[in-house]
């Protein structure tokens, strides 16, 4: 119980650091909550103009979601309880962190490094897939985030995955929907390509 409760304080704490707004303001000299939708994550690090340093961002972002998780499966071999409650402390860090007054990014990155660190191929697997079919299909990038745990949930129902799974990714989908609820109350609309061949098609059945 002791390692448990210092795992989840380390990767709660991790997950509070944010990278993008101190790559900002070290390197860039920006305040990176005055670009875009002034979300202090990766997103607005490209905004402010370094495309390297978003990417930078990105893969920090995703990588506080990794050590405590392997640790966790690795090390000490933690029961599956312990991992959704760690993982969970990471995304959460993240979305409201101590550091910026409890507001924090959107969660996405870090969840996809959540997800590496557990070591469950058909989560991460099924969930990337979602996001990317999401993507092409989708207009609205809030809806998009929401189609990995929509989609995961989805697959693993499907295959009869262990239940402590489908928990985790519900869990994730209330912080996406905690984080994402403003855009969305709009329609997820259609990728513009999307819905020219759509157009297209009813338009010859006609």
């Amino acid at each position: 119980m002791i390692t448990t409760l210092i795992l989840v304080a380390g990767s709660f704490v991790l997950g509070s650091i944010p990278f993008s707004v101190l790559l900002g303001r070290i390197v860039l000299g920006k305040d990176i909550t005055k670009y875009g939708d002034g979300n202090p994550g990766a997103a607005n690090v490209f905004r402010a103009g370094s495309p390297v340093l978003g990417f930078i961002a990105v893969l920090l972002d995703l990588g506080k979601g990794v050590p405590f998780l392997l640790l966790a499966r690795l090390y000490y071999d933690s029961p599956p309880a312990a991992l959704v409650v760690i993982g969970i402390a990471s995304i959460l860090g993240h979305a409201y962190s101590p550091m910026l007054r409890f507001k924090g990014g959107k969660a996405v990155s870090v969840t996809f490094g959540t997800l590496i660190g557990m070591l469950e191929p058909a989560m991460l697997f099924s969930f990337t897939v979602s996001v990317i079919l999401g993507a092409i299909t989708l207009k609205n990038h809030s809806w998009v985030v929401m189609m990995g745990p929509a989609g995961a949930t989805i697959f693993l129902i499907i295959t009869g995955s262990p239940g402590w799974q489908m928990f985790y990714i519900f869990l994730i989908a209330v912080v996406f929907a905690a984080k994402h609820h403003s855009q969305l109350s709009e329609s997820p609309g259609f990728n513009h390509r999307i819905e020219s061949a759509i157009t297209l098609l009813m338009g010859r059945h006609r």
